[in-house]
């Protein structure tokens, strides 16, 4: 069943995160990235007052519209044969404790390719006042 273009650019409702430094931290280990500016106060304390974000910690505090847009029951993708087939992001801002991120998210494309449906998803988070943290795409594919 191939997805309904009629989607392209619908709209999810706005996600917001509030960074915390433990947050930061956990992450930055579970990734295995013991730089100390995402751990250590210290490190980073001349150029940013202390710890930041590592770059992909985006994936955390910008999948709240996209987990919407998997999950639309309007949609309705089967999420069975649903496989997250690539993401890119730009980067603004550094993301530091503390911040307020908000993101928002609208279907981007969908478009057929081989036989297999490709949905295309685009978020822009930005901080507490308004500066672009991270633009992003996600792409899915519905196999079969």
């Amino acid at each position: 069943m191939a997805v309904d273009k009629k989607f392209i650019g619908k709209k999810y409702p706005p996600f917001v995160y509030e960074i915390g430094k433990e947050k930061i931290r956990e992450y930055a280990k579970s990734i295995g990235d013991m730089n100390p500016l995402y751990h250590d106060d210290a490190a980073g304390a001349d150029k940013y007052g202390g710890i930041i974000a590592p770059p992909t910690f985006a994936v955390v505090y910008a999948n709240g519209p996209v987990g919407a847009m998997l999950f639309d029951k309007e949609l309705a993708l089967n999420l069975m044969m649903l496989v997250h087939g690539e993401q890119e992001f730009e980067f603004g801002e550094v993301v530091r404790p503390g911040d307020i991120i908000t993101t928002d998210g609208e279907i981007a494309d969908i478009y057929d390719k081989k036989g297999k449906d490709f949905v295309s998803f685009s978020s822009v988070s930005k901080n507490q006042n308004g500066a672009v943290v991270c633009k992003a795409r996600w792409t899915f594919v519905i196999r079969g």
